[in-house]
């Protein structure tokens, strides 16, 4: 494990490597755009990524194990509580680490989409005393997150859906972050939904939108954190492309959004090398960017994926990544609940640039 970042793909992370991190908290100061930055120091890896392996999708005696024994090995650590909002949720493995978390005396609840709030694996929870709360399956928006908080310290969160689909299908990522300061943000969104407040009702009261974390090696790296409707997110995003010099890397299971477009043709023609992925199944739907970025002169590929590309990913300049569970679209900047990360650290971004470069390739050679 280096002092900065690990990365975990097709195999199980050790209960022991998660429980290196261990946190000093800081203090406080300013930063650009007005907005406040909290200082942690950390003593070990503070984040390590993940990556699924969709490529043997339905061979389950040959598969790799999926990245849901490393969320269980999180859960398992756990001596407190354990918060989770997710999307959607039918992994036997998740529910039945939070069914045990939970006999043992963990403060255990989930939040999810009234979509999903009948799924099999939500019902076990529920009979199990777990407390469950869906946000209501009317009007627009939905409860999009996918994210989970450990003992108000550890914060595991992306693309990824705790499913089966998600797990050994689609193409997702997920990171853990040790940091006390961005697990209390999470927590504040967590108890907004678990108290009924979804979409435009959540209060914009994000009391960390910028932490910086020293590594006990020296090594420093700041971590942006924004929550969809309230945020902002959009405008983070395009604050983060603004600062690109010479490449900018997109995966996107959804490219709807206008101002994120316009940025990126425009960064394209000052000499930027913008290129991307996109899932297919969206690539032509009528909202979609893909024709105007590609006008635009960006090298925009549909995925190569059998099934699902799921990524929400920029990799600006090999430094800077935005990761989370916001698509790039209208309804995850208006009515969604969402969460994005944007984590300033090259040895972060190396690892999404290889995951970047396997999903490039597959596409280009479909």
């Amino acid at each position: 494990m280096n002092d900065c970042s690990t990365t975990h793909r097709y195999a199980r992370t050790t209960l022991a490597s998660l429980l290196l991190f261990a946190l000093i908290l800081g203090g406080t100061a300013a930063c650009t755009h007005n907005r406040p930055t909290t200082k942690e120091t950390v003593s070990g890896a503070y984040i390590s990524t993940f990556f699924t392996d969709p490529r043997y999708p339905d061979d389950a005696n040959n598969r790799p194990t999926g990245i849901d024994a490393d969320l269980v090995a999180l859960i398992d650590a756990g001596q407190e509580s354990v918060a989770v909002a997710a999307y959607d949720l039918d992994l036997d493995s998740v529910t039945g680490a939070l069914i045990g978390a939970h006999a043992d005396g963990l403060l255990v609840r989930v939040v999810t989409d009234g979509t999903n709030g009948d799924e099999d694996a939500i019902a076990r929870l529920r009979q199990a005393g777990v407390p469950v709360v869906a946000r209501p399956d009317t009007g627009r928006g939905i409860m999009h997150n996918k994210f989970v908080v450990v003992d108000g310290t550890w914060v595991w969160t992306g693309s990824w859906n705790l499913t089966s689909n998600g797990t050994y299908r689609n193409n997702n990522h997920a990171v853990v972050i040790a940091s006390r300061a961005i697990a209390e943000d999470y927590t504040a969104e967590f108890e907004e939904m678990f108290a009924g407040q979804f979409g435009a009702s959540s209060p914009a009261e994000t009391a960390h939108p910028s932490v910086e974390i020293t590594t006990s090696g020296g090594t420093t790296a700041r971590v942006e954190v924004a929550f969809a409707p309230e945020d902002g997110v959009e405008a983070r995003i395009l604050d983060a492309l603004a600062s690109a010099q010479s490449t900018v890397r997109f995966l996107a299971f959804v490219f709807t959004s206008d101002p994120l477009a316009n940025r990126l043709i425009e960064l394209d023609a000052s000499g930027v090398q913008v290129q991307g992925v996109v899932e297919a199944r969206s690539a032509d739907d009528p909202y979609s960017q893909v024709s105007r970025m590609r006008a635009g002169g960006i090298d925009v590929l549909t995925d190569g994926n059998p099934y699902i590309m799921h990524h929400k990913l920029i990799i600006i300049d090999d430094q800077i990544v935005v990761l989370g569970s916001y698509n790039f679209s209208a309804n995850a900047e208006t009515w969604n609940d969402e969460n994005v990360l944007i984590v300033h650290d090259p040895r972060v971004a190396a690892t999404f640039l290889a995951e970047f470069a396997r999903v490039y390739q597959q596409a280009a050679t479909q």
